[in-house]
């Protein structure tokens, strides 16, 4: 805000006129003789002069109150600060959305009922025709008779059973005394029941009469097994015969 000061209504007296310096004058007052140092010293004195006579004035109260209301007058303008911002009002509410109308429904369309139609009459389907019933087949010629099987051969009758010296024999019954045996002093006689098939071969091997030690009565049957004959003929035509054959195992002195 700018102070505003506004001259005193009082009347001010004017200032006294300066009072010229012809130095025209004082060169003539002093003579056009006078030295330069003469000359500057009467300059100085005037001027003194007339300091003297400008204080003498301001030393009258009316002087100096004309002096202090003509001076210049500085005025400070001072900022004022801003009001504060005003605040926005509050947006407003958004609007309601509309609300939706019911809908009344159509009414409902007028049920045209037709007259019930007569039922039909029921179809009577016709009766099929008969078809004739076609000739019976001829009955089938009798099978002829089936001959009889033939009957069937004889069994053949079991192997005979011939001594031992009736064997002809091709590869002799070579008996390994067990070693161990031999060492535990174990001896007896081995009877063994052998078949010889119509090659000659030991087919079976049984043990009629054990010597009353394994390992003797397993050698005697390994040397049998191993041992070839020349089998008997009957009709002429090999044959498988049965035969008992003792072995003995001793120990020599």
């Amino acid at each position: 805000m700018a102070n505003d000061v506004s001259s005193s209504s009082n009347p001010v007296p004017a200032s006294p006129a300066p009072i010229p310096l012809d130095l025209r004058r004082v060169d003539a007052a002093y003579g056009s003789g006078t030295s330069a140092p003469e000359r500057v010293a009467a300059i100085g004195a005037v001027v003194v002069a007339h300091l003297a006579a400008g204080w003498g004035l301001m030393q009258v109260d009316a002087v100096r109150e004309a002096v202090s209301e003509a001076a210049p007058i500085f005025v400070n303008f001072v900022q004022v600060a801003p009001p504060p911002p005003v605040p926005a009002p509050p947006p407003p509410p958004p609007p309601e959305p509309p609300k939706p109308r019911p809908r009344t429904p159509p009414p409902p369309a007028p049920v045209v009922t037709a007259p019930p139609s007569p039922a039909p009459a029921p179809f009577v389907a016709p009766p099929p025709p008969v078809e004739p019933q076609p000739p019976a087949p001829p009955a089938p010629e009798p099978a002829p008779p089936v001959p009889p099987a033939p009957p069937a051969p004889p069994a053949p009758a079991p192997p005979r059973t011939i001594s031992a010296t009736e064997l002809q024999v091709v590869t002799p019954v070579s008996v390994v005394y067990p070693t161990q045996s031999k060492r535990l002093g174990e001896a007896g006689r081995v009877v063994l029941r052998t078949l010889i098939d119509p090659t000659g071969r030991p087919a079976q091997v049984l043990v009629k009469s054990s010597s009353g030690y394994a390992r003797l009565d397993d050698a005697a049957v390994n040397a049998m097994r191993a041992a070839r004959f020349r089998p008997p003929m009957r009709d002429g035509k090999p044959e498988a015969v049965w035969a008992e054959m003792p072995i003995l195992f001793e120990l020599e002195n």
